[in-house]
């Protein structure tokens, strides 16, 4: 299963506790730390998987840990319009952004198709790109998408999911 989708399936769905890996809670908030930057790690909502909080927080982001259904890392921190992007991505519904969104997975991720994004794993044709540490952008104008590349080798900030209503910025971080 790829990032995005076990992420954002295990997010919109909330796997049962029965699904659940018994890991010890601390370190699973120190893993879904590990997507926010240092700055705002005492203010972010913490939740595991079985929605219990970990740790209040006073800003609008909920960061969670990797979903016990994928292998590797993969912590996510979302803020409001990430939260309402991943509830229309899971329902496959038309999304358009309430505004600017920000989206943080500074521990990196397991891979995604940079064009399809209900690719289950890589093919020759899909432009899987595994991603380390970064941070994904979302507008309410998809036009403001246009002056931005699709190429996520390019050096940069990249469109993926370019033509979709889940499109969206990915921007590459170095951490040292």
């Amino acid at each position: 299963m790829n990032t995005a989708t076990g992420i954002l399936t295990a997010l919109v769905l909330m796997i049962p506790a029965s699904q659940v890996v018994a890991d010890d809670s601390s370190e699973l908030l120190k893993d879904a730390l590990s997507a926010a930057p240092v700055s705002l790690r005492n203010q972010v909502t913490v939740m595991d998987w079985d929605n219990n909080v970990l740790q209040e927080g006073s800003s609008n982001y909920v960061c969670f840990p990797t979903p016990p259904t994928l292998q590797g890392t993969a912590p996510m921190c979302l803020d409001g319009p990430w939260q309402k992007w991943a509830a229309a991505w899971m329902s496959k519904q038309p999304f358009t952004s309430p505004g600017l969104g920000i989206s943080y997975m500074l521990g990196g991720d397991e891979g995604a198709s940079n064009i399809d994004p209900y690719a289950k794993g890589k093919t020759d044709d899909n432009d899987w790109i595994k991603e380390g540490p970064h941070l994904m952008v979302i507008v309410s104008d998809p036009k403001d998408l246009d002056a931005l590349p699709t190429d996520p080798h390019n050096g940069g900030p990249y469109v993926m999911w370019k033509g979709t209503d889940y499109a969206h910025i990915m921007v590459p971080v170095r951490l040292n």
